[in-house]
C-alpha cells in the first residue's frame, strides 16, 4: 500500500476527531493556517464539518499568487509591452494588475509564455539568444532557492523580476490585526522544509501562540488541530513538528545558503496586507545585471490591488469567509475572476468555489 494512504485512514481519522471533541474548548478557538494547500485539504475533505462548533479553522495569506501586489504585475505588463519575453507560471497570467493582466498583455501581442519551472525559462532563453527574456519569479521560501540557483547560472539574455515573499513576517502581521482572533497557527509544510523550525519560535516564545508545522494529507491537518487544542487545553504554547517525515529542525541548509548568496531581505508589498518589513527577497547589487528592473529601466509604481467590491484583502487575513464577499460566485467566478483569490488553484475563494463552499461535505 502507498504509505501516504495511511494519512487518509478512516479509522485513524475517527480516533483523531474523537480526541479533538474530547478537547472541546469552552470558548471559541480560532486556528489559522497560511498555506493554500492546507486550505484545499481542509475544504476538499470537509474537515471543518468534523470539528466542534467552537473550533474554527481560518485561511491566512498562504497563496503566493494571491498576495502578488498589482504593482509587480504592472511591471511585468510594462516589460511585455516593451518587447521583453515574459515567462512565468500559468496562474500568474490572470492575476489583475492596476489596469491590465499578463493575459491581456499577451492578447495584445506581447510575448508572454507559461512555463512549468524556472529551468524551462532558462532553456527557452538559451535557445533564443537574440531575444530578451525575463522570468517573473513568485512564491514563498519554497521556490526562492530555485530562483537563486538560476540567477547564479542563467544565460545573459535572461533577467528576473523577484516577487518572492516570506511567510513568518505575514504570520506576525496577522497577530497585530486588532479585531482578528488567532489562538494557534498551522505552519506550512512546504515552506518549512526550507526554513526549518527556528523562524517560528518567536510565536511560541514571545506571543505565547501554539504553532504546529503540518503536512498536507487529511490526517496531517487533523493531527495539527489536535496538537494545538491539546496545547491550549494544557495552557501551553509550544512549537511542534507534525511533518517530521519531511521537515528537519534546521531546514534545508543548501537552499538557505543559495538564498543568502543571491537575495537581500527587504520590506515588501503584499496584496491585501500592505508593506511588511523584512518580508521580501530583493536581488543583491552584485547580481544587478540579472535584475529586470535595472536591466530594462522600469520603475515600480503604486498599484491598485482591488477592484470595487472585491473583499480579497479580508479573505486573505482570515477576517471573512469567501461566501461573505458580495462578489463571490456572482460577479467573481473561477471562469471570470475579479479578485486574485479566485485566480489561483491555491486561492481560498477558488478552492471554496470548486470544492464545497464552507467545506461542509
Amino acid at each position: 500500500m502507498n504509505p501516504l494512504m495511511s494519512f487518509r485512514d478512516l479509522e485513524l481519522a475517527k480516533n483523531l476527531v474523537a480526541d479533538i471533541k474530547q478537547l472541546h474548548p469552552s470558548h471559541r478557538t480560532v486556528i489559522c493556517h497560511v498555506c493554500g494547500t492546507h486550505e484545499w485539504t481542509v475544504t476538499h475533505f470537509g474537515l471543518r464539518s468534523l470539528l466542534p462548533d467552537l473550533v474554527e479553522v481560518i485561511a491566512g495569506p498562504g497563496c503566493p499568487v494571491c498576495v502578488l501586489p498589482a504593482a509587480d504585475i504592472d511591471v511585468a505588463v510594462e516589460l511585455a509591452r516593451k518587447g521583453v519575453t515574459i515567462t512565468t507560471f500559468g496562474d500568474v497570467l490572470r492575476v489583475p494588475g492596476s489596469h491590465s493582466s499578463l493575459a491581456e498583455a499577451k492578447a495584445e501581442g506581447g510575448d508572454v509564455r507559461v512555463v512549468y519551472s524556472i529551468q524551462n525559462a532558462a532553456t527557452m532563453a538559451r535557445k533564443e539568444p537574440n531575444r530578451d527574456f525575463a522570468f517573473f519569479a513568485i512564491g514563498f521560501e519554497t521556490t526562492a532557492p530555485l530562483t537563486a540557483n538560476e540567477i547564479l547560472k542563467a544565460p545573459p539574455n535572461l533577467s528576473f523580476l523577484s516577487s518572492h515573499r516570506l511567510i513568518p513576517p505575514a504570520m506576525e502581521f496577522l497577530l497585530g490585526v486588532g479585531d482578528l482572533q488567532i489562538d494557534g497557527f498551522i505552519a506550512p509544510g512546504h515552506v518549512s522544509t526550507i526554513i526549518g523550525l527556528d523562524p517560528y519560535r518567536v510565536f511560541a516564545d514571545a506571543y505565547h501562540m501554539p504553532v504546529v508545522v503540518a503536512g498536507f494529507e487529511p490526517i496531517d491537518v487533523l493531527f495539527a488541530i489536535d496538537m494545538i487544542l491539546r496545547q491550549t487545553h494544557e495552557g501551553e504554547a509550544r512549537l511542534e513538528n507534525e511533518y517530521n517525515r519531511a521537515v528537519k529542525p534546521e531546514g534545508n541548509l543548501k537552499a538557505l545558503d543559495l538564498m543568502a548568496q543571491v537575495f537581500d531581505v527587504v520590506q515588501g508589498g503584499w496584496r491585501g496586507l500592505g508593506k511588511l518589513p523584512q518580508s521580501a527577497l530583493s536581488i543583491k547589487d552584485e547580481f544587478i545585471e540579472r535584475d529586470a528592473h535595472q536591466k530594462h529601466q522600469v520603475t515600480k509604481k503604486k498599484g491598485r490591488d482591488f477592484l470595487p467590491g472585491c473583499q480579497c484583502h479580508l479573505v486573505m487575513m482570515g477576517k471573512i469567509k469567501p461566501s461573505e464577499c458580495p462578489l463571490f460566485m456572482e460577479a467573481c467566478t473561477p471562469s471570470e475572476p475579479r479578485g486574485a483569490c479566485m485566480v489561483s488553484t491555491e486561492g481560498t475563494c477558488r478552492i471554496w468555489a470548486l470544492h464545497g463552499g464552507s467545506g461542509l461535505q
